[in-house]
């Protein structure tokens, strides 16, 4: 069968491609080996955000209960809940697969392999297909990193696939990386009364962000009741007696009922055989692309196969740049914007932009602007007041917005929009914030002082 654009892999960043192309009168097709949605719909983005929405009550409780406004107990049926995230997921994968074939899209269950330029063969249990096209879009997304001695064994060791899927809650429970995917998982099951203990090998919490924003959240975490171990790396975990046993470089051995190891992603090429379509990877196993994201010629590359940002929005939008590029809507080279990232919880990062470790780091000489959250009504209505919001500033220029503290999530597209229209100093007056909101903080910290920060010098 013949397509004008055959697309490998069915999460957010395909399917978004696959709808723009065939609302463009395109013929298209996609291969997707699991599950419509992938990663994010079925075991990522949105059964973790169900978990974490079912817990938020209980950080709120406890804020209230700080301040004696309220008292009293309640508690989380588990099962009750996984059964409710298993329903929610199944049934938006099937709406979602249903969406797709209303829209004209040939949908095809199986695994695709490149087998030369514009044609792929798609291998499932029961058949084998060959498929052409004028053009791929590959968009086969990323599986949970492990090392030999940091492998899950779906015992007491973990991946983030598997500990959606277990049947109570553990006593205690290690996570290895202290990235988004640990950070949200210590979140959930400390506040079901799981005994937590991070260990990351970088020097804080939250490796990607600046340090006053990690340190904040290491504050709040140690304060929860977590444990968090930074600057340490893990030599071997292993499942013995029943129990996930950690052994640390430094000869710490830790034990806890479960453990979760959550140390990065990994892109899902390794049987793709896309260097016979003439694709590049790099060390890491990431398809190489020009500021075209293209991988070859007549093939694409989007999401985090290609390594460029591992977000599902982020695969979203290099989806519909590359249907806009071949419905010939698009000339340009890809251009992100400032991109949006969040880790979710009862205390949340937000971060929209560059870091200012990231600037520095390239010599820019910077300022900061920030004020607390303990400055906005909304944030002393629910009680929970940690963390801060800042501005980073280049030159008069707003290079990124970052927050810390409850609900910070809420902020990330008004921080986006203010980076994307110059909202300095002098263009305040054009936008009306609502009173009271959380909105005002980012004004608030944008009017705030700036305190100049240099480069470090070699």
């Amino acid at each position: 069968m013949h397509y004008d654009v055959l697309i490998i892999g069915g999460g957010p960043g395909g399917t978004a491609a696959a709808k723009e192309l065939a609302a463009g009168g395109k013929q298209v097709a996609i291969v997707e080996a699991n599950h419509w949605g992938g990663t994010c719909l079925n075991c990522g983005c949105i059964p973790t955000k169900m978990l974490l929405g079912a817990t938020a009550p209980l950080a709120l409780f406890k804020a209230q209960e700080r301040l004696h406004t309220m008292k009293g107990t309640f508690s989380i049926d588990y099962k009750a809940l996984q059964s409710r995230v298993g329903r929610f997921v199944r049934g938006s994968c099937q709406t979602l697969a249903k969406n797709l074939t209303a829209a004209g899209i040939s949908l095809y269950h199986g695994h695709g392999v490149l087998v030369e330029k514009g044609k792929v063969l798609v291998q499932s249990k029961e058949t084998e297909e060959v498929l052409t096209a004028n053009d791929i879009i590959i968009a086969c997304g990323s599986s949970s990193t492990c090392f030999p001695e940091l492998t899950p064994d779906g015992d007491a060791v973990l991946d983030s696939t598997g500990i959606l899927n277990l049947p109570e809650v553990p006593e205690s429970l290690i996570i290895v990386g202290a990235g988004a995917i640990g950070l949200e998982f210590a979140d959930f099951f400390g506040l079901l009364g799981t005994k937590v203990t991070l260990v990351e090998a970088a020097s804080q919490v939250a490796p990607t962000e600046d340090s006053d924003i990690a340190g904040e959240l290491g504050r709040i975490l140690t304060k929860a009741g977590h444990i968090c171990l930074t600057g340490v790396m893990a030599r071997s975990l292993i499942t013995k007696a029943g129990h996930a046993e950690l052994t640390l470089e430094d000869g710490r051995v830790l034990i806890a009922q479960k453990a979760l190891v959550a140390i990065g992603r990994t892109p899902n090429t390794h049987t793709l055989d896309c260097e016979k379509a003439g694709c590049t990877l790099n060390s890491r196993g990431f398809l190489i692309v020009d500021a075209n994201l293209q991988a070859a010629e007549g093939i694409y590359a989007i999401g985090d196969v290609n390594g460029l940002c591992l977000l599902a929005h982020a695969a979203d939008h290099q989806g519909r740049y590359v249907a806009r590029r071949i419905l010939d809507m698009e000339h340009g080279p890809y251009v992100s914007g400032p991109v949006p990232s969040c880790i979710y919880g009862s205390t949340e990062v937000m971060r929209v932009g560059q870091t200012a470790k990231g600037l520095l780091s390239s010599g820019k000489r910077i300022a900061i602007s920030q004020v607390p959250l303990s400055l906005n009504p909304i944030a002393q209505a629910a009680g929970t007041t940690g963390g801060f919001v800042k501005i980073i500033w280049e030159n008069d220029t707003i290079a990124g917005i970052a927050a810390i503290g409850h609900g910070v999530s809420h902020l990330v597209t008004a921080a986006q929009l203010f980076i994307n229209e110059g909202y300095t100093l002098k263009k305040l007056h054009k936008i009306m914030i609502s009173h009271p909101s959380l909105d005002e903080i980012i004004p608030a910290a944008i009017q705030a002082p700036r305190q100049v920060i240099q480069p470090e010098k070699d």
